[in-house]
Formats: structure tokens, sequence, C-alpha cells
């Protein structure tokens, strides 16, 4: 199990207030690290890297582990991107299509386990 660091209450609260509008640094990084560990819950492992630059960072999907170096299944997205997908405002395919995934690696697709919450 991921270790939270975010209660659901607080983690909801900041995703909630995202929704609505809110674009401070403090709500995007609560919604974005709070997502984060849900992702990490939800589908425990080691085998895929997700990034949110600079906001927060993730392993997630059972498999191979790498020990040393770049994974070798990275997905990184900005905020916003991570955000919509997280909360199924934005679909993997479309967000793949528009070019706002940098994902590599044979493990490396999210979709069987996104949106994590819906708003």
């Amino acid at each position: 199990m991921a270790r939270r660091r975010i209660t659901a209450e607080a983690g909801m609260a900041a995703v909630h207030s995202w929704n609505g509008g809110a674009a401070d640094r403090r709500t995007l990084a609560t919604a974005v690290r709070f997502l984060l560990e849900e992702l990490a819950e939800r589908a425990p492992g080691n085998s895929v890297e997700v990034r949110v630059p600079p906001l927060g960072v993730t392993q997630c999907i059972e498999g191979p582990t790498h020990t040393r170096g770049t994974p070798p299944n990275v997905v990184e997205f900005d905020a916003e991107t991570w955000l919509q997908l997280a909360t199924g405002q934005l679909s993997w395919a479309d967000a793949s299509g528009q070019g706002r995934i940098s994902a590599s690696g044979i493990r490396a697709d999210l979709s069987a386990v996104i949106p994590l919450v819906k708003v």
C-alpha cells in the first residue's frame, strides 16, 4: 500500500477547488499529489514511473522493477493534463492524440487505471 501524505478530505477538496477554477500553486500541488497517491494505491507496483514535474512523481503497476537510472516505463504529463485525465475530463486516447502525454515503455499506458475520481 502506498504511503499517504494527503488525507482524502484534503485531497478531494483540492481537486474540487481546481475543478472550480482555483489555480494557485498550493491547490494545484495538493490535487496533483493526492491523485498520484491515489494512483499508487489503486495500481500498486514499481514498473511504471508517473511524473508530473515539478509537482510530483509516483511508481505504480505491478511488473518488473528497476533499481538504477531511468526506469524503462515512464509517463510524464503537465499538471493540467494529469488532473484532467485523473478526473475523467480527458481520455487517454484524446490526450495521446493531442501530444499531451510523454510515454515510453510497454507498460506506459495508464488507460486501464484512470480516471481515478469523478468531479
